[in-house]
Parts: C-alpha cells; structure tokens; sequence
C-alpha cells in the first residue's frame, strides 16, 4: 500500500455522538485511512459506534484516545483543520481537493506524517484549536444549506484523498518540513522573546498578535532547518525558558 496513506490520521476533538466515531471509521477503511484519534470522545467506547463502523471494529480497537488535541498532534508534521464556517480571522484556507495536494506534498518525504482535524458536531473547531492547524480545510456546498455532519466531512475527505493520492503523481522532495512540535516550540519561543522586549501592548495584545504570526508562517510553509535559524536567531535575544 502506498504509505501516504498510512501517513496521515483523521483527528476527532469532542464528538458528542458515538456514532460518528463509527461511521466515520467505516468510511475512512473504505478510503484505505487506518489511523484514528478521538479527542475526548463522550460515551464511548459504545456499542452504538461499532455497529456504525460496519466491519471496521479494527480502526475502532486501534484508535488512540487522547485528553486534548496537542497530544494527539505529536509526530505531525502538517496540520489541516475542517471547518464550514468562515472566520473573522483568515487562517490559510484551501478546499478539500487543494488540502489533499499538500498532504500528498508533505507525506512524499518519508517519514513525516498529516493530521486533519475535525471539530465537534454542533460547533466546529474553535479558533484556539484552528491554532495549532497550518491550513484551514473547506468543503464547499450549497451556500443556502450547508449542514454537513461530521462523519459525512470525513467521509467526503477521505474520497478525495484516496482519488487524489492514486491519480496524481507529486516530484518528490528532500527538504523535510518542520514538525508541529518543532513549529508549536518556536511559537512559544517567539511569543517569550516578544515578551522580553515588551512589544505587547493594548493596540497590539499578544492573543491576536501571535494568533497573526501563526497565520504568516504558516504560508510559508517552513523547513526544518529554516526554523532552526529562526530558534538560533531567537536565543540570540533570550534564550528559551519553558
């Protein structure tokens, strides 16, 4: 099997109903994706969502319960959010079909992984957990009724990824992409340093600021080494306190 699909897990925050857990493992083993997170799921496991899974009990039995969503994001090296809902802050937005070009990019070098992130039945991600995504993952429908749920986002996902990554051939690259811990450790690094020259202030609050910084090096894409500059250049003001 093409390991780009064993790169990348389908990440559940907060879903309330058990039985979306099971449909959308149903859906995701019919689109060859294997590897679940649920987020703190409620009322499971349950009997409910494994009669939804239909056969695929195993994704269920081998799904990996997490208490918050940075912890299921360890070892990711892209970061996709699903979300129906425009917001007052742009992160970088693609639909599903340009989504799934930059899994394809990011999982071609071997070894690095692609989360997506699905957000609660009733609400969606939340703009704290749209934070910690690079890309920000549309599905476009009906501009009058758009009431998708979240199994059926999962399962629109997961088609076009499985139709993206056996049609479409990617030049690969040795350029490795930094990793969401790489990327979160200097996040947090910028955000002290900026503390230390006090640059925060009421026109400037440190939320929205780095909620901004996050957006523009999320664009950029960086590499690996790119951010080992940047981490160098920052201890050079005030080494890292964690």
């Amino acid at each position: 099997m093409n390991y780009t699909f064993d790169s990348v897990r389908v990440v559940m925050v907060n879903t309330t109903e058990p039985g979306n857990i099971g449909a959308a493992a149903r859906a995701m083993k019919n689109m060859s994706l294997s590897k679940l997170y649920l987020v703190n799921p409620k009322g499971y496991p349950s009997a409910v969502a494994t009669a939804r899974a239909s056969g695929a009990d195993d994704l269920l039995a081998n799904a990996i319960i997490c208490e918050t969503l940075e912890e299921a994001l360890q070892g990711s090296h892209l970061v996709i959010g699903a979300s129906a809902r425009q917001r007052s802050i742009q992160w970088k937005q693609m639909d599903v079909v340009d989504a799934c070009g930059e899994i394809q990019k990011t999982t071609a070098i071997e070894g690095q992984e692609v989360a997506v992130v699905f957000g609660t039945e009733k609400y969606g991600l939340t703009n704290e957990e749209l934070d910690l995504c690079q890309i920000l993952m549309t599905i476009p429908g009906n501009p009058n009724y758009f009431s998708l749920n979240v199994a059926s986002a999962i399962q629109v996902f997961a088609y076009q990824n499985y139709v993206y990554n056996t049609t479409t051939e990617f030049e690969k690259s040795s350029n490795e992409t930094a990793s969401y811990v790489e990327l979160e450790g200097f996040y947090a690094h910028l955000a002290q340093v900026l503390e230390h020259i006090e640059y925060f202030e009421d026109k400037r609050p440190k939320e929205l600021l780095m909620r901004r910084l996050r957006r523009f090096f999320g664009r950029a894409e960086p590499e690996k080494e790119e951010v080992a500059i940047f981490r160098g250049i920052l201890r050079n003001i005030k080494p890292f306190q964690k």
